[in-house]
């Protein structure tokens, strides 16, 4: 089945488009498992670039939610100007917990690469989430940068 051959009269948005061979770009981050089945993970446009490098936040995310004193998380992107962008968690505690963001970063600094280190956490109350359980990530970008 064929979705796009192209857009017409315009090569070039057609090569950043669909490849040589036919697939459609759609900037989704997915991966088959052993049994064949489908999962998209993130997206390639919230990548957060650290020094060149990139950072999924749904990869520091899945990590954050299994500390046993997080009960939900998102991982942002923070402007810096030596850095280009640097991942900030917000975390919602458990019921009961007093986590520090010291603890959380640590936490995650010992899973992760020095360049996916979380540099900042904040505590909220809840995760801004669309009906459908998407991560409402401008919400959080631009909370975090009129904190700024």
């Amino acid at each position: 089945m064929t979705l796009i051959l192209g857009y017409l009269n315009n090569a070039e948005a057609t090569a950043a488009t669909v490849d040589s061979e036919g697939w459609m770009k759609t900037g989704d981050l997915c991966y088959i498992d052993d049994d064949g089945y489908l999962y998209v993970v993130d997206r390639l446009k919230e990548l957060i670039k650290y020094k060149g490098f990139q950072v999924p936040p749904a990869e520091l995310e899945a990590l954050l939610l299994s500390h046993p004193h997080i009960s939900d998380a998102a991982v942002i992107p923070i402007p810096d100007d030596e850095v280009g962008q640097y991942p900030m968690a917000y975390v919602v505690r458990k019921g009961g917990s007093n986590i520090s963001g010291t603890q959380v970063m640590d936490f995650i600094s010992k899973q992760v690469a020095a360049y996916k280190r979380i540099r900042k956490v904040a505590f909220v109350t809840s995760i801004p989430k669309n009906p459908s359980g998407k991560i409402l990530r401008r919400e959080l970008i631009k909370l975090a940068i009129s904190r700024i």
